[in-house]
Parts: structure tokens; sequence; C-alpha cells
């Protein structure tokens, strides 16, 4: 027994440097654990990441530029990354451990935040957003659950996985991936045309302000056609207890064209803005982690194909709005996005149901098909109707109309996704957790 706790107490100190503590999260890629560096005492959190897994989804490319981003982005109210390591089979990033929790806990359930707090805030997100952009550093994926709390209560903006640099603008000086959560998401990011990566994460500061404030979003439906039109639109009432002076603010952030929509010089101008306003010098950009670059780099042997950031967006449950009001085990119903036009999506639905022998009926945006044996509770029926958003954009719902749900199930995984894989953007839905 002795022996097995020696053992033990080995195999809990990480490389020699960190001494590993209680797990605080995990996702299908990673796990993150409180540790102790063994020579400062301070404490940490360490994301292990399995490097099998990684190389198998392709996502190497996308953990380099994490890192590169994060060795960037060295300010008070941003998650530092301190180290990043690497062992036969695992990747490690030693970060800097932030005990008070998710922003989002604060305004859950309805919960609301003083005008004076949620300013407080507001400030350090403006500041953090500011500067990372002052690096050519585009987060893209800014909401409530990547913000993070200290011991002090000061903000900590966290998870860079989504973020952007310059290299990835295209010869219109634009970036053209589209990530995020729907929610939080400017409508330009939706439209896929093409946008600014600094006036997409101004938007998404306004949509935090007013959740802060509020205690619920701007932008809510279940159903994501009509999520993405009010979006678009820009559809939202502000609660009676919001203030004259954040209201104009959130106005003028929240403008569907990001021409007009104000910035961050001519936001932290406001009155608003500079009441109590505590201005901290960024932290210097420290050159020393890139001896830490090279133990990832020669951590892979071979190159998969990498996955964009929408790829991986699109595999995140965070696209997953049902989950809120139906049980996911039992799936009655489907949504997608395409860039394709409506006729030619519901052309492409006839083709499949015709290849599988369904009775088809098309008329004004709806498909309606039939299935020629007969299941388990009668013939199969399914329905689909598309719904244009905006120009260039489609959702497309898919519900079973008759017939029994898991026959349904087997219809949408086994015939509809392959059928459709070369004009879907997105399905609504899909239930893969990526990273921690």
């Amino acid at each position: 027994m002795e022996k097995m706790k020696k053992g033990n107490l080995k195999e809990n100190i990480l490389l020699g440097k960190y001494k590993m503590g209680r797990l605080l999260g995990q996702g299908n890629f990673a796990k993150v654990y409180c540790a102790r560096n063994l020579e400062t005492g301070d404490s940490v959190a360490v994301k292990m990441m399995d490097k099998e897994s990684i190389t198998r989804v392709g996502m190497m490319e996308q953990i380099k530029r994490e890192i590169s981003i994060m060795r960037l982005v060295r300010h008070p109210n941003i998650v530092q990354l301190y180290e990043v390591m690497a062992s036969k089979a695992k990747i490690y990033f030693v970060m800097e451990y932030v005990k008070g929790g998710e922003l989002f806990n604060k305004v859950s359930r309805g919960k609301k935040l003083k005008e004076d707090v949620a300013r407080k805030y507001f400030q350090q997100l403006i500041s953090a957003v500011d500067f990372c952009h002052s690096r050519g550093v585009y987060h893209r994926d800014l909401k409530p659950e990547n913000l993070l709390l200290d011991d002090n209560g000061n903000l900590k903006v966290s998870d860079f996985g989504l973020s952007a640099l310059p290299d990835q603008f295209r010869q219109d000086g634009l970036l053209h991936t589209t990530c995020g959560t729907p929610a939080y998401v400017a409508p330009e990011v939706i439209l896929r045309k093409g946008y600014d990566g600094a006036k997409a994460d101004i938007w998404s500061c306004g949509v935090i302000l007013f959740v802060l404030l509020a205690g619920y979003l701007p932008f809510h439906d279940a159903n994501l056609v009509l999520l993405y039109k009010k979006i678009y639109k820009a559809e939202f009432k502000f609660p009676a207890w919001i203030s004259r002076d954040v209201r104009r603010i959130i106005s003028n952030i929240l403008i569907p064209d990001p021409r007009t929509r104000v910035s961050i010089p001519q936001l932290t101008a406001t009155p608003w803005f500079r009441k109590d306003l505590k201005q901290e010098p960024a932290h210097v950009i420290c050159d020393d982690m890139d001896k830490n670059i090279d133990d990832v780099d020669s951590a892979f042997e071979s190159k998969p194909t990498c996955l964009n950031a929408f790829d991986i967006i699109a595999l995140s449950v965070g696209l997953d709005l049902s989950g809120l009001f139906v049980d996911k085990a039992v799936k009655r119903e489907s949504r997608f996005t395409s860039k394709q036009s409506a006729s030619s999506i519901m052309s492409r639905l006839e083709e499949i149901a015709t290849v599988l022998k369904f009775r088809v009926k098309r008329k004004e945006g709806k498909v309606k098909m039939h299935g020629s044996e007969q299941g388990r509770k009668g013939h199969l029926a399914i329905a689909a109707e598309v719904f244009e958003v905006a120009p260039s954009l489609c959702v497309v719902e898919v519900k079973k109309a008759g017939g029994d749900t898991l026959e349904y199930n087997k219809f949408c995984s086994q015939d509809l996704r392959p059928g459709l894989k070369d004009i879907v953007w997105a399905w609504e839905g899909d239930d893969v957790h990526v990273g921690a």
C-alpha cells in the first residue's frame, strides 16, 4: 500500500514542474486541471489534450494558431498562457488559474447586474478586445461563458480557439469564415459575404452588455430561422430599467450595417463609458514563450487535414438551440443552413426522395416525401420547408410528418445528411463537444 501511494505521488507531478490537482472541466479532446507550480507555489490551470485525438480530427493547425494568438495578447483582462509542454501522448497548456468562474453564472436564470457593476465589466472587456485588435487578433466568440472572473472580481477574456489573425484575411481585407455562437454573432457574419473582425467583435460586446443589464438575450428564439431574422434586422426591445445613456450606447453598437456601427474609440469617448474608469497598463509581450512552441511542432509526426474555424463551431454543442426545449435522445425535426438557392435545395431533396422511392410533392417552398414501404408505425412521411432568412442564406427545417421516429432518425443520418453534404453549410444540434 505504501508503494502505491508513492507511485501515485509521482504520477501527480507533471513533467517535474507542476503538481496536479482536481479536475476543473473536460471535453472530448481535453481536460482542465488545477495544478501548483512546484518552483513558485502559484496555482495554475493545466489544459491536457490527447495528441492522437487532435491529430485524428485535424486540429493541429488550430492548436498552433491558438498558441500564437495567446502569446500576442498579454493583457490584465485576458487569461494568460504561461507555457506549452508536450509528452509522448499529451499536449499541455499551462495557463492562468482564474478562480471566480464564468461571468455567465452572474446573469444566468434571469439574474441581472447593477449598472455600475456591468459598466466595470464592460470597460474591462472593451479594454481587452481593443488590445487584441491592436495586435491583429479578432476573438470571434465573445460571450459571458468565455469571460472569467478572478479573486478580485476582475474580468478575464478566455477561449481564443476561434480567433483570427491578419493572415486569414482574403484579398478584400475581410474575414470570411463564419463562426461564433448564434445569439452573439453579428449579422454580417451570418451573411457570409466577408466581415471586419473588429466590427463583429464590437457587436458581440453590445449583446453582452445587454445581457448583463437585462438578464436575458436581446435576440433569442428556439427557431433558428426566427433567431437569424431578428439578428439580421436588429429586432430587440429594452427592459424598462435600462437607463437612457446605456440604451443609446447599445443602440449604436447593435446596428446591422457594420459601416455605421460605433467604433471602440467612439465608444470609449462617451461619458457613460468613462465614468469611474480605471486604466491599467497592458502587460509587456513575453517573447520567451517562443522556446515552448518547438515542443508542440515536434509533437505531430503527420500532417492531417485541418478543420477551419467554422468546421469546429459547426461541431459544437453551442450551435444547438433545441436542447433547451426538447429531449435530444429522440429527435423529430432537424434544421440546416445553406448558401444555395431555395429552388436548388428543393431540387436536391426531390432527387434524394426519388432515389429512395419516396413519393414527392413540392409546393411554395415545401417538399413532402412519403415512403413506399410499410414501417413499424405505417409509412414514413417527411416534410421539409425552406426559409430565406437573408440574401444568399436559407434555413431548411425537416420534420417527421408520420411514421416511426427511430426510422425517421435513421433516414436523416444514413440518407439525408450524406445526400446533402455538398450543399449544407451547418446542421443545427450536432451534439459533439470540442475542447474543454
